[in-house]
């Protein structure tokens, strides 16, 4: 499975931003630009996924290790970002809320 260190995301302003986490925690703050598709829905939502390469983000790298992992075998070019919203938030870079 591919994964970046959330220094990296930082610097991959291109690369659309799917965060897993559910809309409550999305709605709290999440990364700038970022697309809630939560992970209890995904399934039903893979028509929104881009066609592009794209980063999986949830609260700390496991949800979204989970949809990186089920996404690649399905296809997709999909790379977790380890440490997710919370090490973002804990390195002190920007918040959408």
């Amino acid at each position: 499975m591919k994964s970046i260190t959330v220094q990296q995301l930082r610097d991959r302003q291109e690369t659309p931003l799917i965060d897993v986490r559910e809309e409550d925690e999305f709605a709290a703050g999440h990364v700038p630009g970022a697309v809630n598709l939560p992970m209890s829905q995904i399934g039903g939502l893979l028509d929104r996924l881009p066609d592009e390469p794209f980063d999986v983000i949830c609260q700390s790298g496991g949800r979204s290790a989970q949809v990186v992992s089920a996404l690649t075998q399905r296809g997709y070019d999909a790379t977790n970002v380890e440490g997710g919203t919370g090490e973002w938030i804990a390195a002190g870079l920007p918040v959408e809320r």
